[in-house]
């Protein structure tokens, strides 16, 4: 059986690299300009970085963070609510937490304080 060899990747021209900066500037994500150019998303933060430009991160909307509120207090993980909202499971914690959600253990007990009986 015959292999097809990889796909060289996409260079692009100076200019496209300007435009590719300029969109991404002004609101584009990594997967619109992706998508736009042809060329992978990981190869759109790559160039990114390259050229020095500040790369935004992706939190949670207000809705968002709402519904991980939800999901958490149904007992879902916090790795669970992470994939579901394509996000890290830190960023959901960290939004949790924020919003004064007490956390469970590993083993889905509330945690408790250090010295105190369970």
């Amino acid at each position: 059986m015959k292999r097809d060899r990889p796909g060289r990747a996409r260079q692009l021209r100076a200019d496209q690299v300007e435009q590719l900066i300029a969109d991404y500037q002004s609101g584009a994500t990594v997967y619109e300009l992706g998508d736009r150019f042809g060329i992978e998303r990981r190869t759109v933060s790559t160039i990114l970085r390259r050229h020095g430009v500040p790369m935004r991160r992706r939190g949670l909307s207000p809705d968002q963070v709402d519904d991980a509120i939800h999901l958490y207090n149904l007992g879902w993980s916090l790795a669970r609510i992470g994939i579901h909202m394509d996000v890290a499971a830190d960023t959901v914690r960290k939004h949790l937490l924020e919003h004064g959600v007490a956390m469970r253990d590993t083993h889905g007990r509330p945690r408790t304080e250090a010295g105190t009986p369970r």
